[in-house]
């Protein structure tokens, strides 16, 4: 066991925590959480981390803005506490889609919450496929050396393990999905994939086609970073299957299923419908876990 680094979950993470406890052979710390009666939050590091490296790892989700504040409580305990380094895992972070003023007046939520982050003086800070569409320079913004790593290879394991692939083809929902559908593509080993376009003809009218790709006969994975409501998943698998596209799957690195998304999406009858457990869900099948150990290994070495 390395003695030095010590592993920490909050309420949002412990799960992760202990799965890389027990594959990094760190030491498994303990952080007390809980509410007063006026809803304030406690934290108390019962581990002691004076001189050590900390691996702090909490998703930002549920209920979002507890999840916040009890992550920076912990961080600013940990820096107080003497700790030599803190590497903050944060697979999935909340507020990234807010990363502009798209209407006068509004916040920046993310530029906020970097602002926290960047008060707490994290050293390292891993986040799993964030939305980083607006944001060019992470580690200025956040004052961490930041690594954005990805789920979606985890992703792609899963399906390659529990299905037949051959005649399939990955597909993005959107444009914006087109970086997840490569890497997917890539990682089961060069199949073909493309994204879902929309054209509006008229108010009442809009037609949907694929980029370069036949669906006709064959099988797809959709692929995206988050599903929230469902309705992108809803709209894009009624599209394939208008297109002639046989059994489909889906799959999210980040399951939020807000409202009633889960019960929408298994009324489409999908072959298969995973997420990883950067968020506890009813489809969090996949672990990340392996994937945040690969981005440890090598900022534990330096």
């Amino acid at each position: 066991m390395n003695y030095e680094l010590v592993v920490l979950g909050g309420s949002n993470g412990e799960h992760l925590a202990i799965a890389l406890s027990n594959i990094g052979g760190f030491e498994l710390g303990v952080v007390e959480v809980k509410k007063f009666p006026d809803g304030e939050t406690y934290v108390r590091v019962l581990t002691d981390v004076t001189n050590r490296r900390v691996i702090y790892i909490n998703s930002l989700q549920r209920n979002v803005n507890d999840a916040v504040f009890e992550t920076i409580l912990t961080i600013d305990a940990l820096r107080d506490l003497g700790t030599k380094e803190v590497i903050a895992v944060i697979p999935y972070m909340s507020y990234a889609r807010q990363d502009a003023r798209f209407n006068s007046g509004e916040a920046i939520s993310i530029h906020t919450l970097a602002k926290m982050f960047k008060m707490v003086k994290v050293d390292h800070l891993i986040t799993i496929d964030m939305h980083l569409h607006r944001i060019h320079d992470p580690s200025n913004l956040f004052g961490a050396n930041f690594h954005n790593i990805t789920g979606v290879r985890e992703l792609a394991k899963y399906f390659k393990k529990s299905h037949e692939i051959e005649n399939t083809v990955i597909i993005g929902p959107d444009e914006e999905a087109e970086q997840w559908a490569k890497v997917m593509a890539e990682e089961l080993g060069g199949l073909e994939y493309s994204v879902l376009e929309k054209t509006r003809l008229s108010a009442e009218r809009v037609i949907v086609e694929i980029r370069g790709v036949n669906v006709r006969g064959r099988n797809v994975i959709i692929v995206d970073d988050i599903i929230s409501t469902g309705g992108t998943i809803v709209e894009a698998v009624k599209a394939l299957r208008e297109l002639g596209a046989r059994e489909i799957m889906v799959g999210a690195v980040h399951p939020l299923l807000v409202e009633n998304a889960y019960n929408r999406l298994l009324r489409l009858r999908l072959r298969d419908l995973v997420g990883t457990n950067t968020i506890l869900s009813p489809i969090s099948i996949v672990d990340v876990t392996p994937a945040i150990h690969n981005a440890l290994t090598a900022i534990i070495k330096h």
